[in-house]
């Protein structure tokens, strides 16, 4: 079913490097040509080959000369097309915004990168202004998930180019925002680790606002190390993760809302991963979360994403609605009626609901649960259909969302055997718990990826 060219984890390109069996400037030149064949296509909106390739030799020559190496130098990353590049106008998936000025200067995590001495090999495809969790881009064309070479099926979104651009081969890392999951819904349909950490880590200046609240920027990659890798480099300081073993670790599995609707392949997979967790050690625990199921009702009627989506979005929308992805604007119109009071109100009832969820998850290392519900649907299906398409984003969404309402942290992890559709694991804290839940998320996956006994 599956077919594709992934890197190995960075630790292990480094190791090669080093041996002399890789240069930087060869990898990089590799991944530029994958980013240019047919299985990449709608990945990415702009291509920095000449750069890219620059920024490759200068890490061979510094390798060379003795030079101690940063994590990321030379190594193919690639950035989502909601974030600033000195002059460039930042389109953010969209059309709409084609005539507007270029940005002034690289966003913090894009500056942060280059002073690494990442390869950016270019910006990645995504859904018009990040706002849903399908990943169809009617202006850029869908990237197609790699996980089926049968069926074209979603990449998940908004970080759609970033997901498949890691799941090729063509990144050792994809930088992306995740506002309601935007990260770890196409790391999960990709078969990929995608962590988002406390919105406050990493600085959202130079990143297109979908919504100021929820907006987080992180990144997807290969394994739980390397995503620690991409978080330090962007958020300008490592986390202090202290390694733990799974035995031990307490897990609370929430059966309100989290399993509504979910498909057999996904409940399987998810089965499985507890049973190999709880065999390892793992204290796993079922919990009645009922504030889960209020946050429906709380985030009403269009909640954060619409009520500010459409503060960034009123002049456009009034004088060019025709250049937007009609289910995009349909959303975000859905601010307008919105007062100031229904958005201080909003911010209010999270506030409380934040303040109670956190208490019920007082004393696990973790929230455990799928981090979607289904598995990636054809593009066909959802493309043809608004129904199809809403009920698919509601599901998509619906998991991965509650932890951004938190202002928690979150890793999606792999789950599925080898020959399955990849179905995500997550595992979910508190704001400001990363370090702790990154420890537990390097445990889970050494533990999943033990042979079976």
């Amino acid at each position: 079913m599956t077919h594709r060219t992934a890197l190995p984890p960075i630790a292990t390109l480094r190791e090669r490097i080093a041996r002399g069996e890789l240069s930087h400037e060869a990898l990089v030149a590799q991944a530029l040509a994958g980013a240019r064949s047919p299985a990449a296509q709608h990945v990415f909106t702009q291509l920095y080959a000449d750069a890219a390739l620059a920024a490759a030799r200068h890490a061979d020559a510094a390798l060379q000369a003795g030079v101690q190496l940063a994590p990321l130098a030379g190594l193919p990353v690639s950035i989502k097309d909601l974030f600033d590049v000195a002059g460039e106008t930042t389109l953010a998936g969209s059309v709409a915004c084609r005539d507007e000025p270029p940005a002034a200067a690289d966003a913090p995590c894009v500056a942060r990168l280059r002073r690494q001495g990442a390869a950016i090999v270019g910006k990645t495809n995504m859904t018009e202004f990040a706002f849903s969790g399908v990943g169809i881009n009617p202006h850029h064309g869908t990237p197609r998930n790699p996980a089926d070479v049968q069926v074209a099926r979603i990449p998940g979104g908004s970080s759609s180019g970033a997901a498949v651009s890691v799941a090729l081969g063509l990144a050792v890392v994809g930088l992306g925002s995740d506002t309601g999951g935007s990260i770890r819904i196409p790391a999960a349909l990709n078969g990929l680790v995608g962590f988002k950490p406390t919105q406050a880590r990493v600085p959202r200046t130079g990143a297109f606002e979908l919504s100021r609240t929820l907006d987080t920027v992180c990144a997807m990659a290969r394994c739980v190390d390397d995503c620690l890798v991409a978080d330090a480099a962007i958020a300008d300081m490592p986390l202090s993760v202290r390694r733990r073993p799974v035995a031990g670790l307490r897990l609370a599995v929430p059966r309100t809302l989290m399993f509504d609707g979910i498909e057999p392949a996904v409940a399987g997979a998810f089965e499985r991963a507890v049973q190999r967790l709880s065999q390892a050690g793992a204290l796993i625990e079922e919990i009645a979360f009922a504030e889960l199921a209020e946050i429906a009702t709380l985030n009403a009627p269009g909640g954060f994403s619409s009520a500010e989506a459409f503060a960034v979005h009123r002049e456009r929308l009034a004088t060019d609605r025709a250049a937007f992805d009609p289910r995009v604007a349909a959303r975000i119109a859905l601010g307008e009626p919105v007062s100031a009071a229904d958005y201080i109100r909003l911010h209010d009832r999270r506030a409380g609901w934040i303040a109670r969820a956190e208490g019920r998850l007082e004393g696990f290392d973790a929230l455990l649960c799928p981090t979607v519900p289904i598995v990636a649907p054809p593009i066909a299906e959802l493309a043809a259909s608004d129904e199809a398409f809403f009920k698919a984003n509601g599901l998509l969404l619906r998991n991965t969302f509650a932890i951004n309402y938190l202002d928690g942290c979150a890793f999606s992890l792999p789950c599925h055997a080898p020959g399955e559709l990849p179905v995500g694991l997550m595992l979910a804290s508190v704001r400001g718990d990363d370090a702790r839940l990154a420890a537990a998320a390097l445990a889970v996956e050494c533990a999943l990826a033990q042979p079976h006994s």
